[in-house]
């Protein structure tokens, strides 16, 4: 396929994005008081804290109005919200952990920077973004879940979960643990907030401070907090309505993936059932037989021997009584899955509860000790996550509920900037342009993302971009879902799946396109592609597709 016919020229004063080559990095003077604009001017540098959890949606934080939150609030979350600026349109470049954590770091797409995938991958020789400010004379930490197979590069502090992590008694590592995890009794998300504020109590005070506060939760399997075990218990929260989703009109991925509550949620590991179950017939409806069944108890209770006994019999209190009922319910069919749904949402949002009360002390810690209002909060998750729409768990697609985003930026400020929201499109790929610009540092040539102070007053600075880029690689991997890239801009969204098969879909190599017209099918269940009608959208949006492809030098697609 050749290149040189879809290139898009840019207008006179901006670059091949459609950018402003003149406005970037600075918002009209009298519009904010940010540092970042004239730094030599500053009274001090703002400091920097960056807040991101683990497959948190947007749809469970209260602030954005969806009706799962309005039964679980999140009002420490929110208070960020109403202090600063809520995006409506954030979105990642790969919806996926640790490619999300390359991008945060790098400033740079999958491909650049070399994180595809889950496993092994990032270049160590691109530059990190807390290399930049340490430079420039901040005290940089990272807290909570690393998740990528190097050491923390350009930290004064870290204190870093092994892989993943546990959410009892997790095993952490520090510069001073000579390389190893070392276990600490107590709660991930709490323990982790602990040792952001050990970060805050030991810095130098002469310097600005950088701090990456990444929590686990609410990743699977959505273990919460003893105190909460029986929150929501009597709670019965909505179904989306995409929840029977048959996915009629797209192309084969979205039948082809293992993310669905119905089939791939498992009831030991992710339900947290530990109940023997005698009846052959049950186990047989439940996808299991009795060796099966027994072989994966043994393996969950080997997980709960993490806990200590005070932990291990707050657990058995919650949860045997309730594995008791199910059990003696022997749902089947619909009524079976309706269950999972619930109990999964229980437990997410049970996690988020807890993630909520630390960011709030998290707040708390910096009120008392007067950096505030000196101090720009971002809260953030490394992407979306699915909250049964589509029937699924999980992320990774280019829908709108794993793309998307939540993202809160607190500035310190004028009162009248405060409770802004902003409809921008904005990306990951953001983050590490805008914390250079609150540095007073000129963004590095080779990151193409932008620095989101200019928005922080609601409005859309001429010369925004119009679309973004998305690319997801991870295949064949858990979940199976097929690679796939694409395009959005304010209104439809281009998605290409392609790639030969593995596994079960071996022999099925895809070439497929859905297009979607998000202002009236904002669940996207409805693919236009191929229609007269939407010709010469599905035109543009190509040709902006194959331009993005040719300037990133993308590989594969």
């Amino acid at each position: 396929m050749g290149h040189s016919s879809t290139f898009i020229s840019p207008q006179p004063g901006q670059d091949l994005f459609g950018r402003s080559k003149l406005n970037f990095f600075c918002i009209m003077a009298g519009v904010l008081p940010l540092a970042a604009c004239q730094p030599e001017k500053a009274p001090k540098p703002l400091n920097i804290i960056h807040i991101m959890t683990d497959d948190h949606s947007f749809q469970t934080i209260s602030a954005y109005g969806h009706p799962i939150s309005r039964l679980a609030p999140t009002p420490h979350i929110d208070r960020l919200a109403s202090e600063g600026v809520l995006f409506r349109r954030a979105f990642v470049e790969n919806s996926l952990s640790t490619p999300s954590r390359a991008c945060l770091m790098t400033g740079l797409y999958s491909h650049r920077n070399g994180q595809r995938t889950l496993g092994k991958g990032i270049d160590t020789t691109k530059v990190f973004v807390s290399e930049l400010l340490r430079e420039q004379g901040y005290q940089t930490g990272v807290v909570g879940k690393w998740h990528m197979q190097c050491e923390p590069k350009g930290f004064d502090f870290y204190c870093v979960l092994q892989e993943q992590g546990e959410y009892y008694n997790p095993e952490f590592k520090t510069k001073e643990s000579g390389g190893r995890y070392l276990r600490e009794e107590g709660y991930a998300t709490s323990l982790i907030t602990d040792h952001a504020i050990e970060f805050l109590e030991s810095r130098d005070r002469s310097k600005p401070f950088s701090l990456f506060v990444h929590h686990k939760a609410p990743h699977r399997n959505w273990m919460p907090e003893s105190k909460y075990l029986n929150l929501y218990e009597d709670v019965e929260f909505p179904y989306p309505e995409t929840y029977l989703d048959d996915y009629s009109t797209r192309c084969a991925a979205a039948a082809s993936q293992e993310m669905t509550i119905a089939r791939d949620m498992t009831l030991i590991y992710d339900l947290k059932m530990n109940e023997p179950v005698g009846d052959r017939n049950l186990l047989s409806e439940w996808g299991s037989d009795a060796a099966q069944w027994q072989k994966q108890l043994d393996g969950w209770n080997k997980s709960l021997d993490r806990l200590t006994p005070a932990q291990r019999t707050a657990w058995d209190e919650a949860y045997a009584e309730r594995n008791k009922r199910f059990v003696d319910s022997k749902l089947t069919g619909e009524r079976l899955v309706d269950w999972k749904y619930q109990q999964y949402l229980k437990d997410y949002l049970r996690c988020i509860k807890t993630v909520d009360d630390e960011v709030g002390r998290l707040i708390h810690y910096l009120e008392e000790n007067d950096l505030l209002e000196n101090t720009v909060i971002v809260y953030t998750s490394d992407q979306g996550f699915y909250m049964g729409e589509h029937g699924w768990f999980d992320k990774r697609f280019m829908y709108e509920e794993s793309l998307r985003t939540p993202l809160i930026i607190r500035y310190p400020g004028e009162q009248a900037l405060r409770g802004i929201e902003s409809a921008a499109l904005v990306q990951n790929i953001d983050y590490a342009p805008t914390y250079l610009n609150i540095a007073g540092l000129a963004r590095p040539e080779a990151l193409t993302g932008a620095s989101l102070l200019p928005l922080l007053d609601g409005s859309t600075p001429d010369g925004w971009r119009q679309d973004l880029y998305y690319h997801y690689y991870d295949y064949p991997a858990i979940h199976q879902v097929r690679r796939h890239d694409g395009v959005r801009d304010n209104r439809y969204k281009l998605i290409h799946f392609y790639g030969e098969g593995f596994g079960k879909d071996k022999g099925s190599t895809i070439d497929c396109n859905e297009l979607y017209d998000l202002e009236n099918d904002p669940h996207e269940l409805n693919n236009l592609y191929g229609r007269e009608e939407v010709r010469d959208v599905s035109e543009r949006l190509q040709k902006r597709l194959e331009a993005y492809r040719t300037a990133l030098n993308v590989d594969e697609y």
